[in-house]
């Protein structure tokens, strides 16, 4: 077996969309396992892959490494003996976790998370739908085409309506910008996956008409309620590069609407 090295570990991470935070000793006081410099990664699910130290500070890197990828922001953590905590943030700003651990050692950890942009997943090959995977990528999302869509930047890719295969997640985006070809099969798919935010490219009369029928099948009338259509800010574009610009405006918008909502209740329970 080859030496083990945390960096493998990471760049592995990296190169699978996965993700996850590095944990990184800064600074150890008074007697405790941790050492300056050591680092762990921690997974979305809350595995520590690496070596920090004992229970206490795998425990309090556990809760913040999750905590730190749900925010997508960087903190600073402190693990130090219950005895001495007078307030769950220090003066300098660390975010303080107790320690019931018998060394009596305090441990600084910088927590940095690495999280890859969302998937925005395009159904149809239509000018709109090129248009809206052109400006997701100049966007820095990680754009998902149908097979059939000539997009040589494409992150993945689907089969007809299937999008099983792509893991997709809530704070991922679905647009549908079908035109005509399968709308109701496109918007049925797009509505049955986990994303939170999914528009249509479509009047209000027609998106109607789609969950109507939609209905006569059964189909959930909370999935249904997460449809956006039209699709986009009013803008009032016409050609397919303004459409598009105005729904990537609109998923811009959600997102850090999103994120910042986040913070704030981030903030509300550490307070």
């Amino acid at each position: 077996m080859g030496k083990f090295d945390i960096f493998d570990t990471i760049d592995a991470l990296r190169r699978e969309g996965q993700p996850f935070c590095v944990a990184t000793v800064m600074r150890t006081a008074d007697v405790t396992s941790a050492k300056a410099g050591a680092k762990a990664v921690i997974t979305d699910r809350g595995k520590i892959i690496g070596h920090l130290g004992g229970a206490c500070v795998q425990r309090a890197v556990k809760t913040a490494g999750v905590e730190a990828i749900e925010s997508g922001a960087p903190r600073v953590i402190r693990v130090k003996p219950s005895e001495k905590v007078v307030s769950l943030v220090d003066e300098d700003g660390a975010q303080v976790f107790k320690s019931g651990c018998p060394s009596g050692g305090t441990v600084d950890l910088l927590i940095e998370p690495f999280a890859p942009p969302p998937m925005l997943v395009i159904f149809g090959n239509t000018p709109i739908s090129r248009a809206v995977a052109a400006h997701g990528e100049l966007a820095g999302y990680r754009v998902v085409v149908p097979d059939a869509m000539e997009f040589a930047e494409a992150h993945a890719r689907f089969e007809g309506c299937d999008l099983a295969a792509l893991n997709l997640a809530e704070r991922d985006f679905v647009v549908v910008a079908s035109q005509g070809a399968q709308d109701l099969a496109s918007l049925r798919a797009a509505l049955e996956s986990p994303a939170r935010r999914v528009s249509m490219v479509a009047s209000r009369r027609k998106a109607e008409a789609l969950k109507g029928k939609l209905a006569d099948e059964n189909f959930p009338a909370e999935k249904t309620a997460r449809l956006k259509s039209p699709a986009g800010l009013d803008l009032g574009g016409v050609d397919p590069q303004e459409i598009a610009l105005s729904v990537m405006a609109e998923i811009i918008q959600w997102r850090n609407a999103d994120r910042k909502q986040t913070q704030e209740a981030r903030h509300e329970h550490s307070a």
